[in-house]
């Protein structure tokens, strides 16, 4: 298959052919959906595919870093160009990453003035004119309704002096899981000022897409699905399947002594890529992938004792450290699709120990949650609303949470080597 070939074929394009022509220069789309379903991969699948068409794109991200975005990227391309065999990859991707720049926010607070702003430094210093804007993480209920509404008309006059097209992500509240037949909250509000507007709904291991706004989107039923790690779509009766290579997955961990360990000693072997969080004063046992957090890092995965004194029924003695690890470990899991815990499962429903904090996040934003209770010596998923056995579950994720107890056992170890050979094969020279 040729770059042509694929770019025609992507599930972007044909979604922008379902849309006839409602994103133009200064207008705004708009992917809605609740936490942990998709909307930054997908909004990430669009500027892939901008960039391979040789448009410029803005990526603009809100509370989180440049690494994170740059891997995502990095990671669907990879697994798209893997599966169509396109000729000469390493070109493609990096005349896909000249087209591209990111921009990221440790806060989430975005005003018109600074989109004008990077717009400018770019365009000035680099003569990079965007095509396409893409803005990530922005709050649309951190102002009121009036003081979004101007920052939502300002920030389309800004795509217009370009001549660019402009996307957004919102989140929806709590009722996000069901089939919209209009805007949900708090789009609602802004519809006026919205020209096309997308909501994705999990459907078991897979997201549906619902074309909620553009010229003759009438239909209340999805218009195409997709697999829930890549955003590839899903032909029908298609059992979503792994990445083509490991060389395409990677582990997110934090590289401790223990489980952690184990889970960074298999990738390696294994041939996938690592992303091991740590912080200054810390020492991992890992240090591939290594990515040392700053306090403004950390402090987006902030939580207060109370809520998780709340969430997992007990306290910590020294909140010091263990906050400094909670909030590393809101990384590891933030652009997961799904978690593997080693440890012990409580009577209360939580993991034990500290990395239980990864299964909580990972239930917390709907993401499939795996532990293997060292103890019962079994796997267990957590599945409407209760942990049930898992007969030798797979990684199909393509970025995956590896996490656990500082006290491996060897049927700890044991699970975890199983688990990637049971996913990826005999490892290479094995």
């Amino acid at each position: 298959m040729n770059i042509q070939q694929l770019i025609s074929s992507s599930p972007v394009r044909m979604l922008e052919n379902m849309m006839a022509g409602a994103l133009g220069s200064g207008t705004l789309g708009v992917c809605m959906a609740h936490a942990g379903i998709g909307k930054t991969a997908f909004l990430i699948q669009i500027g892939i595919d901008a960039a391979l068409s040789g448009k410029k794109v803005l990526h603009v991200a809100l509370g989180q870093t440049t690494e994170h975005v740059q891997s995502w990227y990095e990671t669907l391309l990879k697994d798209v160009l893997a599966r169509c065999a396109v000729d000469g990859a390493d070109e493609i991707i990096a005349g896909a990453a000249s087209c591209r720049v990111i921009q990221s926010f440790a806060d989430r607070n975005f005003t018109a003035d600074r989109l004008q702003q990077v717009v400018e430094l770019y365009r000035s210093n680099m003569q990079f004119a965007s095509d396409i804007i893409i803005i990530d993480g922005f709050d649309w209920e951190n102002l009121n309704d009036i003081e979004t509404a101007a920052l939502l008309g300002a920030c389309k006059a800004c795509a217009a002096s370009l001549g660019a097209g402009l996307w957004m992500s919102a989140g929806t509240g709590p009722d996000g899981d069901q089939a919209p037949r209009a805007l949900p909250r708090p789009c609602d509000m802004f519809e006026s000022l919205i020209d096309a507007a997308i909501f994705l709904r999990p459907d078991n291991r897979q997201v549906q897409v619902y074309l909620l706004k553009a010229p003759g989107a009438a239909d209340a039923n999805p218009v195409m699905l997709l697999h829930s790690d890549t955003f590839r779509l899903v032909s029908p009766g298609q059992i979503p399947s792994a990445p083509a290579s490991p060389a395409a997955y990677v582990l997110l961990s934090g590289g401790a002594q223990g489980a952690e360990e184990a889970f960074g000693q298999c990738a390696e072997q294994w041939g996938v890529r690592e992303e091991n969080y740590t912080f200054a004063g810390h020492k991992p046992a890992r240090t591939r992938g290594l990515v040392v957090l700053s306090d403004a890092e950390l402090e987006q995965g902030h939580v207060s004792q109370v809520y998780l004194k709340a969430q997992m029924h007990r306290s910590y003695p020294d909140m010091n450290t263990i906050n400094r690890v909670i909030q590393s470990i809101w990384h590891q899991v933030n652009t997961a699709s799904e978690v593997f815990v080693v440890g012990t499962i409580n009577d209360d429903a939580t993991v034990r120990g500290g990395t239980g904090w990864a299964a909580e996040l990972g239930r917390h934003w709907r993401k499939r949650v795996f532990v293997f209770d060292q103890g019962k010596k079994a796997w267990f998923r957590w599945n409407n609303g209760a942990w049930a056995v898992e007969h030798e579950p797979r990684i199909t994720g393509a970025r995956f949470t590896g996490t656990g107890t500082r006290n491996l056992t060897d049927h700890g170890r044991e699970a975890i080597r199983s688990l990637f050979e049971r996913s990826f094969g005999t490892p290479a020279g094995a």
